[in-house]
């Protein structure tokens, strides 16, 4: 009888996990401002409608958005029609909403109509700059090779970014750097770049009065903001689709520009910025929490030590016996050190990219990546400390006729301790500040302030990140220079200074 109420409070609460997982919509977006407007007014929506909704905040680009709804780590995120075709079906020229639904329905996914607005590309220039050089259109840009030109990454990239402008207008610039979307304004007004690359919406067109260059050749397409949502939401969450849907064709390029600089010139929280667009355009009134500057550090605390020691103890538990095979086997260990050493060498963010198809987004990724690059030292700095070891202690032991696993344990590792201890050190340290990369993929802790302090130049967020995420690597080394007190054998301790 006991076994089967045990079994039947683990069936209901299997099927309880099962029916919670089902209801949350997960809401995705973009790296810059209008996306993050745009899925939190998604977000809120969909709240009203009775659906537990999650935002997943500033995941990257076009690429990672796109594999995350695929992978099914997103149910619904913010695009647009130029991208859907120029971008994610590059090459299958497609021409028209309907052969775009078509192809995405293939994929297993659906598109809302336009939500109102075309925030399509444009070259801009600081106006004093353009009106200096007379260039008022992208072609006149081929006049004047000498200019310094720097674009959003993704834009650098993308088939109808820079290699489409620089084919369709001849342009003869070979200086042309890849730069922050939000940092590259700040680069246009201290003159370091002449022209990059903005979007049609973007409240810093007037903040930093530039001028949006003429695409005279009509290089860029329409990019018409739609909402993408996975086919099968409407199994999931039917109520879900008919609430984002109310936002089809009720926010015009005016309205959108207008949310873009308050939330962006006037700093109010993007949360706040949808709420009052729902409640004044849509007549929804919508529960906005926004919380203190301390819950947010307590937040992003839990998140950044939650990846560093979860992936800092998985490292330890295979570094430390792949480090005592390269001390045993010196064959095998060249092949381990070249291959841990390969991996050190890898982008963190590229290595963060290549996780998600296999991982999805989110923490796992993250965790998996910060593993990989904690191996090195910890392998590295085991293997020098018990080859380190002198061949007179090694044949006092043989001689006692300890076995290969005492003389390991009791002898070898102890003396080996303080070069072991140092390579997790370092691997730690370099944890806390390699972790702050996860906040590109969603997986939170003190990136996301900083991700945001970026987008929106407010330095106070960007401290409100990179300053615990500072005092952490100190808090962590300092943790680890007691623990060498307590672990090291007092005779094999360095003198203090």
């Amino acid at each position: 009888m006991n076994w089967v109420c045990l079994l039947s409070l683990l069936a209901g609460s299997t099927l309880a996990h099962a029916e919670e997982k089902r209801a949350v919509v997960h809401v995705g977006s973009k790296s810059f401002t209008e996306s993050v407007i745009l899925g939190e007014l998604v977000t809120q929506l969909v709240s009203s409608a009775g659906v537990r909704a999650v935002h997943r905040q500033q995941l990257g680009g076009t690429k990672i958005l796109w594999a995350a709804l695929l992978s099914g780590e997103i149910d619904v995120y913010p695009e647009y029609t130029g991208t859907i075709a120029q971008e994610m079906f590059a090459g299958a020229g497609l021409r028209g909403e309907e052969a775009i639904r078509k192809a995405l329905a293939d994929r297993g996914i659906a598109m809302t109509g336009s939500l109102g607005f075309n925030n399509t590309y444009a070259i801009g220039m600081r106006e004093e700059r353009a009106e200096r050089l007379g260039i008022k259109k992208i072609s006149d840009l081929a006049q004047h090779p000498e200019l310094k030109l720097g674009f959003s990454n993704e834009f650098i990239d993308r088939t109808d970014g820079w290699p489409l402008l620089r084919d369709r207008y001849g342009l003869p610039q070979r200086e042309v750097r890849g730069i922050d979307h939000d940092l590259a304004y700040r680069a246009l007004e201290s003159e370091a770049i002449d022209a990059t690359d903005l979007y049609s919406t973007d409240a810093d067109i007037l903040y930093y009065h530039l001028r949006a260059l003429d695409d005279d050749r009509r290089a860029f397409p329409e990019y018409n903001a739609v909402l993408l949502y996975r086919a099968g939401l409407a199994t999931k969450g039917p109520e879900a689709i008919s609430s984002f849907s109310r936002l089809v064709g009720r926010i015009d390029a005016k309205d959108m520009i207008a949310m873009n600089a308050r939330a962006k010139l006037d700093r109010a929280p993007e949360t706040r910025v949808a709420a009052d667009f729902l409640s004044q355009k849509l007549g929804i009134a919508t529960a906005v929490r926004e919380p203190s500057a301390v819950d947010r550090l307590l937040l992003h605390l839990r998140e950044h030590l939650f990846l560093v020691s979860l992936s800092l103890l998985a490292a330890i538990a295979v570094a430390l016996p792949l480090g005592i095979l390269c001390a045993r086997w010196p064959r095998a260990g060249q092949v381990i050190l070249g291959v841990v050493g390969i991996i050190q060498t890898i982008p963190s963010l590229a290595l963060l990219v290549f996780m998600i198809p296999l991982l999805g987004i989110g923490a796992k990724p993250s965790i998996v990546a910060l593993f990989l690059y904690s191996l090195l030292p910890i392998v590295r700095n085991t293997a020098s400390g018990l080859q380190g070891i002198s061949i007179d202690v090694r044949e006092s032991a043989e001689a006692l006729g300890l076995p290969d696993g005492a003389r390991l344990r009791r002898i070898e590792l102890p003396m080996a301790s303080p070069s072991i201890l140092a390579g997790i050190q370092t691997s730690a340290v370099i944890n806390v500040g390699t972790a702050t990369l996860g906040a590109l993929i969603g997986a939170g802790g003190f990136g996301q302030p900083i991700l945001t302090g970026i987008r929106l130049n407010d330095v106070g967020l960007i401290l409100q990140g990179a300053v615990p995420a500072a005092l952490l690597a100190l808090l962590v080394q300092g943790l680890f220079e007691i623990l060498a007190r307590v672990l090291v054998p007092r005779g094999l301790r360095l003198p203090s200074a």
